[in-house]
């Protein structure tokens, strides 16, 4: 008995890739900082559009991986992708319904316990963030949200 793969798992596991990869690519160090946060915002919309798909544990092994692949502590990236996915999942029927600017407005304010999380654990290990600029992912992923919302919603749309 075999089962089939439905092809919105395609659809995500495709765009959580993609947005991996953006997070991978080098950047000209004036830019690093600015870099929008691909994974995490995807994440965002993923659990907002589509939330019996992906999940807290989802966000979790994610993060996981991402941990890996920074070589960070284990479980910082993990904690704030679980935290991410719930607030998201927690509100998703009434953030769904928003207008793309407060849907942009949401993305940010669901990125600043995230950040919070990773700045803590940053903290306790002695690290200090290098500026003001620790934010600004905050600020670029929500001005990049309404792209990011029209291309993932054609690739759900289109599986």
């Amino acid at each position: 008995m075999s089962r089939k793969v439905s092809p919105i798992f395609y659809a995500i596991s495709g765009t959580l890739l993609a947005a991996l990869i953006l997070m991978l690519i080098p950047l000209p160090d004036w830019a690093g900082p600015w870099r929008p946060d691909w994974l995490a915002i995807t994440l965002i919309y993923w659990a907002m559009a589509r939330p019996e798909h992906l999940g807290v544990g989802i966000a979790w092994l994610l993060g996981l991986l991402v941990d890996v692949v920074y070589g960070t502590l284990l479980g910082q990236y993990a904690l704030g992708f679980a935290i991410l996915a719930f607030i998201t999942i927690r509100f998703h029927t009434r953030a769904r319904n928003y207008p793309i600017h407060q849907q942009a407005m949401f993305v940010g304010v669901t990125l600043l316990p995230y950040m919070s999380i990773l700045l803590w654990i940053q903290g306790i290990q002695g690290e200090d963030p290098k500026s003001w600029t620790y934010w600004a992912p905050v600020l670029t992923s929500m001005l990049m949200w309404p792209i990011v919302y029209k291309v993932l919603r054609a690739v759900r749309k289109a599986s």
